[in-house]
């Protein structure tokens, strides 16, 4: 490891099979704290090339825990986190407005690390049990079009640098492999990423693993559409830069998305937005969220389409009833 951060305090690069078994030695804790908290930020600061990227995801995934949920044909809707923004569950709440439309997600998450809630609190809040049962999870998907894979129980490599994350207390590497290791490799992506730096690098990565996809970006650092300012979408099809009086929508404040200070805070607007009791601002965000996922999927489908796709899961109570059926499934 020594050597290896010398390498990288130069600004050489590591090959895809470095990457990968730095990782996997990691996972066999050849390395103490320390050296992979240097390791993280000599990452962070110099940035990871494509190869890099992929040769660590590569060990990820080989060390996973497989599931096939390939015959539903499912996507994915998740940022890459650590933007710093604390905002609600955007992304978790798209993810069953896509379903209450009648499209397959099968969304991989996580316990919060750099924000008040993650997927994995707002779901577990609502009373639902983590399941890695094949069985369980094909049968939530068949009966309400959506499955949550809690990352802990499909990725045990990731437990050996959990520790060190949360000291670190910032974005690393991992939450940019995060995105890339749902472990049923979904047919669809949804990425939000918080910088055009990162945009590009998923844009190459996502070619190379051969997946269809959206990248998103607001350019004001949210790794989500967050409707405060311009945002950008990359996708197998086009690039551009999208304002939100374009969707017929008003830019809206930071303020208006602000998570809470609690879980339970969290909680209560991710239920309001599916109860369609939320602020305008909050609705309108995760339908916009929804909106471009769906485009992913039906890529001949103009987006004004796609957001009246979402708004009816929405307004007609179908994303609820998913919800609460999900719920119920998983409970």
């Amino acid at each position: 490891m020594k050597a290896i951060l010398n390498r990288l305090f130069c600004h050489e690069e590591l090959t895809s099979e470095e990457t990968k078994q730095i990782l996997l030695n990691i996972t066999r804790q050849q390395y103490p704290d320390a050296q992979i908290a240097a390791l993280l930020t000599a990452f962070q600061m110099r940035g990871i090339t494509v190869n890099e990227l992929l040769g660590f995801r590569e060990a990820l995934m080989e060390t996973r825990l497989p599931i096939d949920l390939t015959p539903y044909r499912p996507i994915d809707i998740v940022g890459t986190g650590g933007d710093g923004k604390n905002t609600f569950n955007i992304s978790t709440c798209a993810c069953f407005v896509v379903a209450g439309a009648g499209y397959a997600v099968a969304k991989h998450g996580n316990y919060g690390a750099t924000s008040v809630s993650g997927a994995s609190n707002v779901i577990e809040a609502h009373g639902v049990k983590f399941s890695n049962d094949p069985d369980t999870l094909r049968r939530s998907i068949e009966e309400c079009g959506m499955a949550y894979l809690h990352a802990p129980l499909f990725n045990p490599a990731m437990k050996f640098v959990a520790s060190v994350r949360k000291a670190l207390g910032v974005r690393t590497i991992f939450n940019l492999l995060g995105p890339l290791v749902n472990p049923c490799k979904p047919t669809y992506q949804l990425l939000g990423v918080a910088d055009l730096t990162q945009m590009r690098l998923y844009t190459q990565a996502f070619y190379k693993m051969g997946i269809d996809f959206a990248v998103v970006s607001s350019l004001d650092g949210y790794d989500e559409i967050s409707l405060t300012n311009e945002f950008k979408v990359m996708t197998r099809g086009y690039e551009q830069v999208f304002r939100p009086e374009q969707l017929g929508m008003r830019s809206i404040t930071p303020e208006e998305l602000w998570g809470g200070k609690t879980k339970e805070e969290a909680t209560a607007i991710f239920d309001h937005v599916l109860e369609g009791t939320a602020t305008e601002a909050q609705t309108q965000c995760v339908l916009t969220n929804a909106a471009f996922a769906i485009q992913v999927i039906e890529p001949t489908k103009e987006i004004e389409e796609c957001m009246a796709i979402a708004r009816e899961s929405l307004e007609s109570g179908a994303a609820l009833r998913t919800l609460k059926r999900f719920v119920e499934l998983n409970s």
